[in-house]
């Protein structure tokens, strides 16, 4: 690994390493973060993880700032490497039902159930207002660029959920679903005026295009 990049995860190392250092109790750290909360269709994906206190994989990040094709070798690597993880997906219209934010915490509770080690302490990426089965939390902004743990998370929703988007392009390849992943692109938007939407459209998203 090259230095510039091992400085760089350091840093993104930085708050999970001051919380091990300051409290001896804690052992585990999950890292919480969404994927699909934008989108006009599909699912939204919240991801939990605990990585290894140790754990340096090169090239994990926010996932915005990972390509697409490198994002998918990260996933592997990361579920290898979890200590556990657990992946939470909650529906097109569970978001109608409930709304996209309330949506997402529910996807949250979801993936903590899944893990099979409970954490002591959970970074999550922005939300507050959640329920986390007990187990205290820290919200932090724009965490998925300042958290090892909640970049990790986030790879792993993402790839979760293209995965999901990709699966679909072969059902509706008229919405181009594969290429956008169900994003309001102009060319998604041209399609549902042409074709109309589909079951994995968001009916709340799509009103002003239909």
């Amino acid at each position: 690994m090259k230095e510039k990049e091992l400085l760089r995860l350091t840093n993104l190392k930085q708050i999970e390493k001051e919380i091990y250092d300051k409290n001896s109790k804690i052992q585990y750290i999950c890292g919480i973060d969404e994927a699909g909360r934008g989108p006009l269709a599909g699912p939204v994906v919240v991801a939990s993880v605990i990585m290894p206190k140790d754990s340096i994989i090169e090239g994990v990040n926010d996932s915005k700032k990972v390509s697409e094709k490198k994002r998918e070798i990260l996933f592997e690597q990361i579920k290898e490497e979890a200590v556990s993880y657990g992946i939470g997906i909650i529906d097109q219209n569970e978001i109608d039902n409930i709304n996209i934010l309330n949506a997402t915490k529910k996807g949250l509770t979801q993936s903590l159930k899944e893990l099979k080690v409970k954490p002591d302490l959970i970074l999550v990426d922005a939300l507050t207002k959640i329920d986390t089965l007990g187990i205290p939390y820290e919200s932090i902004i724009k965490g998925d660029a300042k958290s090892y743990s909640i970049a990790a998370a986030s790879i792993l929703a993402k790839v979760t959920r293209d995965r999901i988007m990709r699966q679909w392009d072969e059902v509706y390849p008229q919405y181009g679903f594969e290429k956008h992943k169900g994003y309001g692109t102009a060319s998604h938007i041209a399609a549902i005026k042409e074709y109309g939407p589909c079951m994995l459209h968001r009916k709340s998203f799509i009103k002003n295009f239909i």
